[in-house]
């Protein structure tokens, strides 16, 4: 029986998110797995790559063999490297914490509340201007 280390893919349409599977080479991608090893969240950023790596180590010791994106995965953690015995790759990016916007209370601004619109009503302008009128013209 020959084993792979393959993806199997969750989540909408849309939104894929995989897991990382030892599973059967003759097994449909998202049927049953033998072991559930890892993760891989694309849509992230950075995207989300967690491995067992003992777990991974052990299914290459015994022959399991990676389909092409999860060695892709393995070389990006390093797995792969520590299997074959090649030096480790530089690490992976981390996401830097997005940086929170100030509120309004922390700017110094102060809600005085009067409750009163700012602009004029439109009706009293008119009425403002007709009484300018009749006054010239009274003149």
């Amino acid at each position: 029986m020959a084993v792979k280390i393959k993806l199997k893919r969750l989540g909408k349409i849309r939104s894929p998110h995989y897991r990382i599977v030892v599973a059967d080479s003759r097994t449909r991608r998202d049927g049953r797995a033998i072991e559930e090893i890892g993760k891989y969240h694309p849509t992230y950023n950075p995207s989300v790559m967690e491995v067992d790596a003992d777990r991974v180590a052990y299914w290459l010791g015994v022959g399991a063999q990676p389909t092409e994106p999860v060695l892709a995965i393995l070389k990006k953690t390093g797995d792969w490297q520590k299997f074959k015995g090649e030096p480790a790759p530089a690490p992976l990016l981390v996401a830097e914490p997005k940086a929170t916007r100030p509120s309004f209370e922390a700017l110094g601004g102060e809600d005085e509340g009067k409750g009163e619109a700012i602009t004029q009503k439109k009706k009293a302008e008119k009425k403002d201007e007709a009484a300018a009128e009749s006054e010239s013209a009274g003149a």
